[in-house]
């Protein structure tokens, strides 16, 4: 029995205890804290040897940028890798606890390499788990021995096997150069230079998007995973120097104006009394 002195200690993982009490509190009329708007642009095509992943690498908090490099691409197996839009924290850290349930589920299962529909399913299970309440928007891609495989996994648990798919708050935009640009049997720079095009499409209407373009090639048998692939937004260089000497600009006039500063001393009488500011030191 734990002592009532000392708390017992959480247990791993993510903890939403106090959902229940925020829905009581939202129906009493308490107006509750707001969930940070966040933004990004993820994509994943199949082309004809295996799968390409894109992100940006903007990483916000509301109106402010807090990570101008930030990694979305993230490790799973040797033969996959998942893109993670919504909650950075979430995303980094289901993606982290499915890696290692993958890579203990291919040890006991004796196999080199494991089907990419059993990571989908882990990532549904745990998502659906929660009922949306990790902000998790996930791309996932890879080459097992059945050949390639796409799959976009929403928050609830939801998922769609496509041939091309994009989440994110750029989505839009990445769809729209899929949608015109895409075919099947794409060879593999075709492939790059289209989610190359649906990032930068991405990161130049949305705001939540920006900095670098990074992208993953997933084969059967190779994975090469290049950051940044493309910096899309070069900081600009000054053109000329802007140190001028003293007295470049004109001085027309000049007024000084001398600041006078009093103290005021109330007395146990209640009146108050003006003395001079002390400026002796």
């Amino acid at each position: 029995m734990a002592s009532v002195l000392l708390a017992e200690n959480q247990e791993p993982g993510f903890s939403f205890e106090n959902c229940r009490r925020n829905a009581f509190l939202a129906k009493k009329g308490n107006a509750l804290p707001k969930a940070t708007k966040t933004g990004t642009t993820i994509v994943g095509i199949i082309f004809k040897d295996g799968v390409i992943l894109g992100a940006d690498t903007r990483a916000t908090e509301d109106t402010i940028v807090s990570d101008k490099n930030c990694s979305k691409i993230h490790y799973l197996a040797k033969n996959m890798y998942c893109c993670g839009a919504g909650t950075a924290a979430d995303t980094e850290v289901t993606t982290q606890m499915i890696c290692s349930q993958l890579e203990l589920h291919r040890l006991s299962t004796n196999r080199d390499i494991v089907p990419v529909v059993t990571a989908c399913k882990f990532l549904k299970q745990m998502l659906f788990r929660y009922q949306g309440h990790i902000g998790a928007a996930l791309v996932l891609g890879g080459v097992d021995n059945t050949g390639p495989h796409l799959y976009s996994i929403h928050p609830h648990g939801s998922s769609d096997k496509l041939p091309y798919t994009t989440m994110g708050s750029g989505s839009l935009a990445a769809m729209a150069v899929f949608e015109a640009g895409w075919k099947p049997e794409l060879t593999e720079e075709e492939g790059k230079l289209l989610v190359r095009n649906a990032i930068a499409a991405g990161i130049f209407n949305d705001l939540g998007s920006g900095s670098n373009i990074d992208i993953c090639v997933i084969r059967r048998g190779s994975v090469d995973y290049i950051r940044p692939y493309e910096t899309a937004n070069l900081k600009g260089e000054k053109q000329m120097s802007y140190s001028f000497k003293k007295g470049t600009t004109a001085v027309l006039d000049v007024k000084t104006v001398p600041i006078i500063i009093e103290d005021v001393v109330v007395h146990h009488t209640g009146e108050a009394a003006v003395e001079s500011m002390d400026t002796s030191s």
